[in-house]
């Protein structure tokens, strides 16, 4: 049996509670019996959701909102100092918390797998959950993402399994002690945290050390940042299992064969030959399925039992989900924002496509990426049919003097793409109409909100 609520958590107030991370530890709170509270910024279905569970949400931040007899608050990094809430609770003396505190809590008591990377996370986290679920070992999980209904990022199960999507962003996976921790890959990012490269490695070597005594690191053999992260860590007290298409890698996979928006891996794990299917497409998933059942293995899970179980998962919202069809045009939403996810959701939907042409809504993520990245990413719009371009989403960052989507168009004309800006959302949906024609793919890419632009091209492709 799982444990009950952590201390001082009977309580909780979360301010952002509508947030991927916020509220999949809010949910499982609930589910294990706390009064939960909170405020977002919007109405969302995700807030409906904690609300059937018996939790109060408020919409709009302000004082009152925060009962007096909150146990704790619970904050992310994206909340700002002067939220009239966090200001309310010094005043009252109420402990804020951090949303990785929160989680760490969480996780006491049971064997946790922490999925950590600079790609991926939210994927690999959601194909152990499904499989883990599928197996009928009833695992808990934070997920980032839903699976395949609002609120489904996150679950308190019976079973002593526990699995968590691990952040690097704000080095906050420092927090956690897993028995069995995931590294997908290294590559440089979150660009307002971390100056260098060297500070994201040593960042990732923190977060190995917190691995508990006698647990196991699964990381990447075939990925340049992973592999180095590997010979950094390879005196640390810890069982090192990498897995990959690389000649060396203790988990060899030996093929990966697309089938339509599917595709069938085979490995070598332990001596032992299993060929097993994935349901979604793309080399990239079918890596990170071979990471989950490495990290399943090394918690003692047949790998026979579980490569099967595998094959359950059948995507997460926004990682290359299909949004529907009209007019003989399919709307994808791809959460790609950096320029390796771009590149890899983009070559999945080339092999899956055939000779479909395919027809980009990008929506760049963050001044400080952009800044660092605008290049690649217009690089790797290349790999589109055509691009439109809109202006970058902010989220929690103020915008930077020169730093526009204009860095991105001019390198995305530069490798020879055909890209046009567009700075209204609401022209998009006519513009796609303008362009797309029967048998296209037209996928919504980016971090932000464009994914509410889905919905809105498929119902004017059906007029």
């Amino acid at each position: 049996m799982a444990p009950g609520l952590p201390d001082a958590m009977d309580r909780p107030h979360f301010i952002g509670i509508g947030g991927a991370g916020m509220s999949g530890i809010a949910k499982i709170l609930a589910q294990r019996g706390a009064e939960v509270a909170g405020s977002d910024a919007k109405e969302s279905a995700t807030a409906e959701a904690l609300r059937a569970l018996g939790a109060t949400v408020h919409i709009g931040h302000a004082a009152e909102h925060l009962a007096d007899d909150a146990s704790c608050v619970v904050v992310s990094s994206a909340i700002r100092q002067d939220n009239p809430e966090l200001a309310r609770a010094a005043e009252l003396g109420i402990p804020v918390v951090h949303r990785s505190d929160a989680l760490a809590a969480l996780m006491e008591g049971l064997r946790p797998i922490a999925v950590a990377g600079t790609h991926g996370k939210t994927t690999t986290t959601s194909m152990l959950a499904v499989s883990l679920t599928e197996l009928g070992l009833e695992p808990s999980y934070a997920i980032g993402g839903d699976l395949d209904a609002p609120g489904s990022n996150a679950l308190h199960g019976d079973g002593d399994i526990f699995v968590a999507e691990a952040d690097e962003s704000d080095r906050s996976f420092h927090k956690y002690a897993p028995e069995v921790a995931i590294v997908l890959n290294v590559e440089l990012d979150h660009h307002a945290n971390y100056a260098s490269i060297d500070e994201i490695h040593e960042s990732f070597e923190a977060f190995v050390d917190r691995i508990t005594a006698g647990g196991t690191l699964v990381v990447s053999a075939d990925h340049d940042g992973a592999r180095e992260l590997t010979r950094r860590v390879r005196d640390r007290d810890v069982r090192i299992v990498t897995y990959g298409e690389a000649a060396d890698a203790d988990v060899r996979v030996l093929s990966i064969v697309p089938q339509g928006l599917k595709s069938q891996v085979t490995v070598v794990l332990d001596g032992q030959e299993l060929t097993f299917g994935v349901s979604v497409p793309g080399r990239h998933y079918a890596l990170n399925a071979v990471a989950a059942l490495a990290a399943g293995a090394a918690l003692g899970i047949p790998a026979a039992r579980l490569a099967p179980a595998l094959a359950a998962y059948t995507g997460v919202k926004r990682r290359l989900q299909l949004k529907g069809e009209a007019a003989g045009v399919q709307v994808i939403d791809s959460y790609a924002h950096h320029p390796t996810e771009m590149t890899a959701d983009l070559e999945a939907m080339r092999a899956a496509a055939g000779d479909a042409r395919i027809l980009v809504v990008f929506q760049p993520h963050l001044f400080s990426r952009t800044q660092e990245l605008g290049k690649e990413m217009g690089q790797a719009l290349a790999l589109a049919d055509a691009s439109l371009v809109l202006d970058i989403y902010p989220a929690r960052e103020d915008p930077i003097p020169g730093v526009t989507s204009e860095l991105i168009i001019e390198a995305a004309r530069a490798a020879g793409a055909d890209v046009t800006a567009v700075s209204g959302k609401a022209e998009i949906p006519e513009v796609v109409a303008g362009m797309a024609k029967p048998g296209d793919l037209v996928l919504t890419m980016g971090a932000g909100d464009v994914t509410d632009l889905g919905p809105l091209i498929l119902d004017r492709l059906s007029q």
